[in-house]
């Protein structure tokens, strides 16, 4: 398991969530629940970027080892997979509602 404490909490943040990809993975599992090839596609939309699978599922991972993403597997068949945030990852709201209010005020700025 990847250690991401520092003895600086800004640093601890950024050990977690502090890339692009996941940053975004979490913004759209801000609105609820995704399965796999959904997030996929919404990852980017905005600006005709793209994730490959082995990236996504990596990351993924990751915020599901640091406890910010929980999978869910249905026994269905074919199988379905759901990603969701954690109470963990939802405590993140107000980071990215920060993130957004700034985001704008440099637009209106720059």
């Amino acid at each position: 398991m990847k250690t991401y404490f520092s003895p600086c909490p800004v640093e601890t943040t950024l050990n977690l969530i502090g890339n692009k990809w996941k940053m975004l993975i979490i913004r759209d599992l801000m609105n609820g629940a995704k399965r796999f090839n959904e997030l996929q596609r919404c990852i980017g939309a905005t600006k005709n970027q793209s994730i490959s699978q082995k990236v996504l599922t990596q990351n993924l991972r990751e915020l599901e080892s640091a406890k910010l993403v929980k999978r869910k597997v249905y026994a269905e068949v074919p199988p379905r997979v759901e990603y969701s945030l954690t109470e963990l990852g939802l405590s993140l709201d107000s980071v990215f509602n920060s993130l957004v209010n700034w985001g704008e005020y440099y637009k209106k700025l720059a």
